[in-house]
């Protein structure tokens, strides 16, 4: 096997939460009296947390004051609702299922807040990660390769032997500031042309490919 750990990103790479993600900020849009956003302007604005994604759907000129209480609700109304359309993409479970029988070792590293990737992580992956943090107080968050660099030392993982696999140009960033190699793919929330511009060598359309590029057979 070419590495010892899988490190995933989670949003658009192992789990479709567009449509919660979206729902639940157009709620909290509306309860202030704010101009809801589409579900393409959600899909843009993902990959850099909660707070940035408040940040980019409020409308131009928002008072900080406004921001920060659409920013609150979100964090109390995503937790109650952060699993009502989400499900895994097609393919996840088995690829992780294969990593974890052929002994590699697997984690979630997002930039989404912590209680939604530990509870998103035990409804639709329970026992199958053996690390998983997201944006915590006190910790940079992604593309600072902090958290990655956390998973590593836990599990005493040279880089060499880590692999990183997102959707997004932060992940691609992610993996390059941590030093380690990256899978970059093709159904989450950027498109193609637009991650090989940021620099993806070459981006992937199938789970299964997963497996092929760390060297496990497919079942």
């Amino acid at each position: 096997m070419k590495y010892k750990i899988a490190i995933f990103d989670m949003d658009g790479t192992i789990l479709n939460t567009l449509d919660d993600l979206a729902d639940s900020m157009n709620r909290c849009l509306r309860a202030r009296g704010l101009a809801e956003r589409s579900l393409q302007e959600i899909r843009t604005f993902l990959g850099n947390g909660i707070h940035r994604l408040v940040e980019c759907s409020v409308p131009d000129g928002t008072d900080a004051e406004t921001l920060e209480k659409v920013y609150q609700d979100f964090l109390i109304y995503y937790k109650d609702h952060c699993a009502i359309k989400t499900c895994p993409y097609e393919g996840i479970p088995q690829v992780l299922q294969s990593l974890r029988r052929a002994g590699v070792l697997t984690a979630v590293v997002s930039n989404k807040a912590d209680y939604a990737v530990k509870i998103l992580c035990e409804d639709y992956f329970d026992g199958q990660f053996d690390f998983s943090v997201g944006e915590l107080e006190g910790r940079r968050r992604k593309p600072y390769p902090d958290s990655v660099d956390a998973v590593m030392e836990n599990f005493r993982i040279a880089k060499k032997d880590a692999v990183y696999i997102g959707d997004s140009e932060v992940d691609f960033q992610t993996a390059q500031n941590a030093g380690v190699d990256v899978i970059m793919v093709g159904w989450g929330f950027r498109d193609e042309d637009f991650l090989k511009e940021q620099g993806a060598k070459f981006v992937i359309h199938d789970p299964a490919e997963i497996l092929d590029a760390i060297g496990v057979p497919r079942q």
